[in-house]
């Protein structure tokens, strides 16, 4: 997220405007007397001059889906931090003191508290960037922006912001119970329509009970079984491939077959049937 530097903030920017002589020998005094005591009621006073600051600046990053009253209530948190952080011996204006204090609040609750899935920290910001960016310039352009007028509002390549687009996505996640559609009968989410059936776990389970049923025959009948079963071929082939005579080879299927069977009704295992 871009952040302006204190420096050249304007003060109506800065969320008040400029102080009068006055005012600002009492925000010295109101400032000497809690730092001294460290009175809760003199924090409060402060927190109540300054509110605005923090209201001007949690508006700049108000988002459509982020609720105002959260981002003052960081705004106000980091208002807070300010103060208690304050020293007048730098002769700082404590307004120039506090706003990067209040953004620096409001940009770790966007990094840290507003993302549905974690990404980079560089690409949060990025991202975060980019969209006020196609704000902007939406209201500018009268359109939509192209890749190559963001990445230029934003300084960075068109690949990174392809990236930063992309990453937005992870901000809100939508729940597979929500309903697919206004229109939609009653009970049709959007789970319904990313659900299939799995059978790769069940073919899973039975590759593995085969396996082990496998151990009851000899190296030669699992290959005749293999040739068979796996490679579809017929007996004759396979007499013809290990060098036996097809009579041998049916031999040699109904022995094994009946082999597993019989070594699956005894471990409550299941084998697919022989299909000769």
């Amino acid at each position: 997220m871009a952040i302006t530097p204190v420096n050249r903030l304007p003060r109506e920017l800065a969320g008040e405007p400029e102080r009068s002589p006055s005012r600002a020998q009492e925000d010295r005094a109101l400032f000497e007397r809690y730092l001294d005591r460290r009175d809760p009621i003199d924090r409060e006073a402060l927190v109540e001059r300054f509110l605005p600051l923090a209201r001007q600046l949690a508006r700049r990053y108000q988002r459509p889906e982020e609720p105002f009253d959260d981002l003052l209530q960081v705004a106000s948190l980091g208002l807070v931090k300010a103060i208690d952080r304050f020293d007048l011996d730098r002769e700082v204006a404590f307004s120039s003191y506090a706003v990067p204090t209040i953004l620096g609040e409001i940009k770790r609750y966007f990094r840290d508290r507003t993302w549905s899935v974690r990404v980079p920290r560089d690409l949060q910001e990025l991202a975060l960037k980019v969209d006020r960016a196609v704000a902007g310039l939406s209201v500018d352009l009268h359109r939509a922006p192209t890749v190559r007028e963001i990445a230029h509002a934003v300084e960075s390549s068109e690949e990174e912001v392809l990236e930063a687009l992309e990453a937005s996505g992870a901000y809100r996640a939508t729940s597979l119970e929500s309903p697919r559609g206004a229109d939609d009968e009653a009970g049709d989410t959007l789970g319904d329509t990313v659900g299939t059936e799995e059978l790769g776990f069940a073919r899973a389970e039975e590759r593995a009970t085969l396996a082990q049923l496998l151990r009851a025959v000899t190296p030669r009948e699992r290959e005749v079984l293999r040739l068979r079963f796996e490679e579809d071929l017929t007996q004759a082939e396979i007499g013809d491939r290990i060098g036996v005579s097809q009579m041998q080879v049916s031999r040699i299927i109904r022995q094994s077959l009946s082999r597993l069977r019989t070594v699956a009704r005894a471990d409550g295992g299941v084998v697919v049937d022989d299909d000769e």
